[in-house]
């Protein structure tokens, strides 16, 4: 209305000019043929009116109409996403009062909206540590862990379980990766097999319904990157009784099958091996005795049968046994540790269970083990235990120093009556204690780990020493998770439980509920149909949250060389790229990590452009909806020119980090995105069908590329 009222104001001004220079010509060139001067000075008065009309009503409606529409606009920044923000907009003197007036109110709103801030700060406090509490535990399990609604969704899940069901290279070990993304809001059917989960599902219904109180079930199941998994299933109870959720654990056990059946395999082997070892001595034993006057000649080669046989039965029973015991050293389950860790809780086993004072007497801080510490601890303490029994040892020294590829610690106290030879068995032996505590023998720990255990007098001192050699390891480095906030990264969203499934039809969905994949690409220019692309970033939104820790990003070799400019603006240089995946193998990991989500970009004209003349060369297609923050931002800021990301994020307050870099631009895009949402709300526009729409209008969503 504002745009039509100004193209009739212009309209009027220059009918003015056009009737006024019309009358001057008309009284110039026939003036002398009329008779008086009125007709003229009617005309002249005419025109000058109409330009007086239509210069007094452009004015009006820049500095009144506009003005006070601007003033609106910026009024609706304070109050809805940026209370730092003032108004500056240039106004006539008598409402410009208005505008000091709207800035004493955002001076008072901002200190209300900091002290409720502050409160709620206070109060939110509590619930952060718990939530740490939450993020630690389910980062230090064992096991995978996935919480999920009922339709499926991950609503929680642990760095355990990202890293068994991550994807993985091909069987033909291309580069392509298959398996599914681990992510808040995904659905757990793309990484688990679902008729496995729906079976565990209704066997769980059923005995809830008949009132057992044994709510956990176990599968073993294949995930789609072709582990292995043995997986535990509990219902969620909600307050009426009724099932509302799921929590699976997961744990790997494609290398324990494996074993498994590599055991199975050798105990058909020696089943098969000893039958025919036993059927030709049992055979040459009757043949000696049914013939005890038989041919010498005849018994030797018969005796020598019975050794032949009873030697291989002999030699295939050692290779087995020593084959089987390989696989059950393979069992048990060897774990990183600090060297300092595994010497403070054999003290106070010591200490604390067998009352034995324990005097570390020296240890390397930085050395790093690789052990089942558990066994370790026991067969030690057990140890310990007989000697404090049988010889009444109260004091031990305790040493750890790396030595050679292997740690050596040395336990060490006085010999007094000790006998070797009694000492060199236990070794060998399970002990049970009083308290029928059992560990494995000594020896058997040893050779488990790879190591080796021995006992060494010192007639000098008058000390024993039992050394026990154990592997030693470097520690692998912890997962680095990309973030920009330096809080703990949240893997928890429990408002998915109230979340509708994804559903093809999703344009009368409001926009606070679906979930985004926000991105942005690198290129070696700006001319899509022959500039490549060098990187694909992009971070998910789900539930009206960044999820930070929850990206993709990827360097992309173009095979061909780099501008210096694209260089300058990207900090990417052409070495970076150098052995990165090409397009045709990110691409297809880009498609399946924006599946189910509606994609954000900003200018996304060009990116989708870049993207779509990929397909024919990838054979990877986008047909996801896509919004564009270039055109939202056309929508609740109409009477601003500036649209760049730089202006957009300083009228919302955001500040800019990472600019011009993939990941640093999708990231700063997402937080505008969650920006704009209240402002499009307070325009009516609430749905997907709703934004898309008002997108078209705006004039910039004339570009094309």
């Amino acid at each position: 209305m504002i745009r039509k009222n100004l193209h009739l104001a212009g309209i009027l001004a220059l009918a003015g000019i056009i009737l006024f220079a019309a009358g001057y010509l008309a009284a110039w060139f026939f003036g002398p043929r009329l008779t008086g001067d009125l007709p003229y000075l009617s005309l002249a008065i005419a025109a000058l009116t109409i330009i007086g009309a239509g210069y007094t009503l452009n004015n009006f409606i820049q500095s009144y109409v506009l003005g006070v529409r601007r003033l609106t606009e910026e009024t609706r920044v304070i109050t809805s996403v940026n209370p730092k923000h003032r108004v500056n907009v240039e106004v006539p003197s008598d409402i410009k009062r208005l505008t000091e007036v709207i800035n004493a109110f955002a001076d008072r709103y901002q200190s209300a909206v900091n002290d409720q801030s502050e409160q709620i700060e206070k109060a939110h406090a509590q619930l952060e540590d718990e939530k740490n509490r939450l993020a630690a535990l389910m980062s230090e399990l064992t096991e995978g862990v996935l919480v999920c609604n009922l339709e499926g969704r991950i609503l929680l899940y642990n760095n355990r379980a990202k890293q068994l069901l991550k994807s993985a290279p091909n069987s033909a070990g291309r580069n392509e990766r298959v398996g599914g993304f681990v992510g808040l809001g995904r659905s757990v059917f793309g990484l688990i097999d679902r008729n496995a989960i729906t079976y565990v599902l209704e066997e769980l219904r059923e005995r809830h319904k008949k009132g057992n109180a044994r709510l956990v079930s176990q599968v073993v199941t294949t995930a789609a990157n072709g582990q292995l998994v043995r997986t535990r299933t509990a219902p969620i109870i909600s307050h009426t009784d009724e099932i509302n959720g799921f929590v699976i654990t997961l744990e790997d056990v494609t290398q324990q099958t494996d074993r498994s059946r590599r055991r199975d395999m050798l105990l058909q082997a020696l089943t098969e091996g000893v039958r025919s070892s036993l059927a030709n001595i049992r055979s040459a034993i009757e043949t000696i005795e049914q013939y005890p006057q038989m041919d010498p000649r005849k018994s030797v080669q018969l005796r020598k049968v019975i050794a032949d046989e009873s030697f291989t039965l002999s030699s295939r029973l050692n290779q087995i046994t020593s084959d089987y015991d390989t696989y059950l050293k393979a069992d048990w389950q060897l774990e990183e540790m600090m060297g300092s860790d595994l010497l403070w809780a054999i003290q106070r086993q010591f200490e604390d269970k067998l009352h034995v004072t324990t005097i570390l007497d020296g240890h390397d801080d930085n050395l790093w083990l690789k052990v089942d510490s558990y066994s370790v601890v026991q067969a030690l303490s057990l140890m310990v235990a007989r000697l404090k029994e049988a010889y009444q040892v109260t004091e031990i020294k305790l040493c750890l120093r790396q030595s050679g590829q292997l740690a050596a610690m040395d336990l060490v106290w006085p010999a007094g009556k000790a006998d070797l030879d009694t000492l060199w068995s236990w070794q060998n032996q399970i002990y049970t204690a009083k308290n029928d505590e059992s560990a494995p023998a000594l020896r058997e720990v040893a050779e488990r780990h790879g190591g080796e255990v021995w006992l060494q007098p010192n007639k000098e001192t008058g000390m024993l020493m039992l050394r026990l050699l154990l592997p030693t390891t470097q520690p692998k480095p912890s997962l680095s998770v990309p973030t920009v906030q330096g809080s703990r990264p949240e893997y928890y969203d429990f408002d998915l439980f109230h979340q509708a499934g994804q559903n093809p039809e999703i344009d009368n969905r409001p926009l606070v509920e679906l979930a985004y994949t926000v991105f942005d690409t690198e290129t070696t220019g700006l001319n899509p149909a022959s500039d490549e692309i060098i990187s694909v970033s992009a971070v998910r939104i789900v539930n009206g949250r960044l999820l930070r820790q929850e990206i993709f990003d990827q360097l992309v070799d173009p095979k061909r060389s780099l501008p210096r400019t694209s260089a300058e603006i990207t900090g990417i240089s052409g070495e970076m790229l150098r052995n990165q995946p090409t397009i045709e193998q990110v691409l297809p990991s880009f498609q399946k990590f924006t599946e189910g989500t509606v994609l954000i970009a900003h200018n996304a004209a060009f990116d989708m452009r870049m993207l779509q003349i990929k397909e024919q060369q990838t054979g990877v297609k986008f047909t996801n909806p896509v919004l564009d923050t270039l055109l939202l931002s056309a929508i609740t800021h109409a009477n601003h020119k500036d649209h760049s990301l730089e202006a957009i994020a300083q009228r919302l307050g955001i500040n800019i980090i990472g600019r011009h870099t993939s990941l640093g631009d999708a990231i700063l895009t997402g937080d505008i995105f969650l920006k704009l949402l209240p402002l499009l709300a307070e325009q009516g526009i609430v749905t997907l069908a709703q934004a898309r729409a008002a997108a078209e209008e705006t004039y910039l969503a004339r570009i094309k590329y």
